[in-house]
């Protein structure tokens, strides 16, 4: 009788974790769209994308996740660069007298009722 060895469980393989990017998502959309304008909304594209990529790696789709993972992050880049943006312009139009004129006419627009 020969000896034959018990089968030894195969561990699943193991992959590199694949960032959500869910947080930047959110913390982008929320200051592109405060600082920007509706625009900024683009950004829940980022949030959706951010949130297929834990059911995704669930699922055992490595692939999908990893594409959904960039997807995410390309679409958080681009909620910054508008809060950039926005915030760049806030900037300049409050140091050049922006709100001054913006009460003055608020004050003329109740002053006509």
């Amino acid at each position: 009788m020969s000896y034959v060895p018990p089968p030894t469980p195969t561990a699943p393989p193991t992959y590199e974790p694949v960032p959500n990017h869910l947080a930047w998502a959110i913390i982008s959309t929320v200051l592109a769209t405060c600082l920007c304008c509706p625009v900024g909304l683009l950004g829940i594209v980022a949030i959706v994308y951010s949130s297929k990529v834990n059911g995704l790696l669930a699922q055992g789709d490595i692939d999908g996740a990893r594409r959904a993972s960039a997807n995410a992050k390309t679409w958080c880049w681009v909620a910054t660069a508008l809060a950039i943006i926005g915030l760049l312009i806030d900037i300049y139009w409050f140091s050049t007298g922006g709100m001054d004129r913006y009460q003055q006419m608020l004050e003329q627009l109740q002053a006509a009722h």
